[in-house]
């Protein structure tokens, strides 16, 4: 039987409740406190301090000091210890999962494949650590030689989402530290316990005191993120999570110009062509679609159909997703496990209503459309609507949930088109067995990243980011690094 509940951890000591400060568990100054809850039973699995300005002040002041010394450490040395970190994630890989998935609400399955993407990019980055190279410069000037350098920004701060809490964290501390910069983390807080089992993880690793900070809050989340986007001392932020948050966090950040990475909001389109292999294009999607209940940052939010195969494909793929099986992570053969918290509840019964009330647009819900209020937690039924159209609220919002809308196309351009008639640009996805097509449909779409035949987008070789209002900056892949890196160049005289 697999683990139901956090006593069933074989290392008792990865489940933290207070936040990490300069290498010290601390609670809030105030003693105020907020809980983290389970969303398969709504049952509160652990309390932790609500951290605000003061704790945040204290964290970037620790990780400023550890810089001075940090920074100077060799690229092995650093190398080694993001080693040691991801051989910890891997032998603790089911702690880890059971954790993630008893505040997240992801499957047991899915939190083991999460905890080894997250190791990847502690190893990928150790690896780039001793990569960083300068170059020297051919000069116009005889008398002069120039070369550059690359040199760590100073403390980076690293706001993780809540849909990934482990892997989102690695991903950008990984960079962060194989750099030379020290860190300040702010996980959500639906989801800290992830992020702090891992703060443990990498002081075990070796990294010095200061080198790792943890700050939890739930309610002052915009006072901590203001602390870290006005604060002079943080030279780096990195963010996940919505544009209006993304725009929100740019411009607190202007004071300082400070350098941003932000992975912001996504619609991604899954355009399927009549040439498509029918099982290739259903297995696609589902991955696509319903991998961590419809919550990625890339999840296929609008299912385009050439109009040869839609009617086969709406069949097979509805047919596919009543297989599903929906209920709690820990439960064995769940496929969809629970929303993370109710306002994802909210949102996609809202879209649901705004596609199936507004009848001038013709949305039939075929399949789904309603709450599992009877499992007890966040659930909501595996949607399928077809006859969708542009005017429906699905086109311009991303669903984070397991609700999906088929739209019909005729021709590759309007494909092109229909996918590209949208404010951001984070991922995309093309089924086609058309080489010529594959190759004039990835270049066309205006987004970060492509997948084709397949409805995974993440590899920690692979840069990951977005264009338009999906933010700038990349994370994972030779650029990830770069983002915590300044250049420096220097200019010689030879001249005798």
């Amino acid at each position: 039987m697999p683990p139901q509940s956090l006593s069933d951890l074989k290392r008792k000591d990865l489940l933290q409740s207070k936040g990490y400060i300069n290498a010290e568990w601390v609670s809030a100054a105030s003693g105020a406190t907020f809980d983290v809850i389970n969303p398969a039973n709504l049952e509160k699995i652990a309390t932790l301090p609500e951290m605000g300005r003061e704790e945040t002040t204290a964290a970037i002041r620790a990780a400023h000091a550890a810089f001075q010394s940090y920074k100077k450490t060799s690229a092995r040395q650093r190398a080694r210890m993001l080693r040691k970190w991801s051989d910890l994630c891997l032998e603790h890989a089911d702690d880890l999962a059971l954790i993630l998935t008893l505040e997240n609400g992801k499957t047991l399955t899915e939190a083991k494949g999460e905890v080894t993407y997250a190791a990847s990019f502690l190893e990928w980055f150790a690896g780039e650590a001793e990569r960083v190279h300068g170059e020297v410069v051919p000069t116009a000037n005889l008398n002069q030689r120039v070369l550059t350098f690359k040199q760590p920004l100073g403390v980076a701060a690293c706001l993780a989402p809540w849909n990934f809490p482990i892997a989102m964290i690695t991903r950008k501390v990984g960079a962060a530290l194989a750099a030379g910069c020290t860190t300040v983390w702010k996980p959500a807080g639906e989801t800290p316990l992830s992020c702090l089992a891992q703060a443990v993880l990498a002081q075990e690793a070796g990294f010095p005191k200061g080198a790792i900070n943890v700050i939890t809050t739930l309610e002052k989340v915009a006072e901590v993120g203001q602390e870290l986007c006005e604060s002079k001392l943080v030279r780096k932020l990195s963010f996940t999570g919505s544009t209006r948050v993304g725009k929100l966090l740019m411009q607190q950040c202007s004071q300082s110009l400070k350098k941003l990475s932000l992975e912001l909001g996504g619609n991604s389109p899954f355009l399927v062509f009549d040439d498509a292999k029918l099982e290739t294009a259903v297995e696609a999607c589902i991955m696509a679609k319903f991998r961590n209940s419809g919550q990625t940052c890339v999840t296929a939010n609008r299912i385009f159909v050439q109009s040869g195969i839609h009617d086969e494909f709406a069949e097979a793929l509805t047919k596919r997703i009543k297989e599903l099986k929906v209920g709690p992570g820990t439960e064995e053969g769940v496929f969809v496990g629970p929303l993370t918290h109710d306002r994802a509840v909210e949102k996609a019964m809202n879209h649901i209503a705004g596609m199936f009330d507004a009848k001038k647009h013709g949305g039939q819900v075929i399949l789904g459309g309603e709450p599992l209020k009877e499992l007890g937690g966040y659930f909501l039924q595996p949607t399928v609507i077809t006859n969708m159209k542009t005017s429906m609220m699905t086109t311009r919002e991303e669903t984070f949930a397991p609700v999906l809308g088929i739209y019909r196309f005729d021709e590759e351009e309007e494909a092109i088109d229909l996918a590209n008639d949208c404010d951001v640009g984070l991922g995309s996805f093309v089924i086609t067995e058309n080489m010529p097509r594959m190759w004039r449909v990835a270049e066309a779409l205006e987004v970060g990243m492509v997948g084709v035949n397949l409805g995974l987008l993440s590899a920690c070789e692979s840069p990951f980011g977005g264009v338009k209002e999906s933010g700038y900056g990349r994370e994972g892949g030779t650029q990830g690094i770069d983002e915590y890196l300044a250049v420096k160049s220097m200019l010689i005289n030879v001249a005798n």
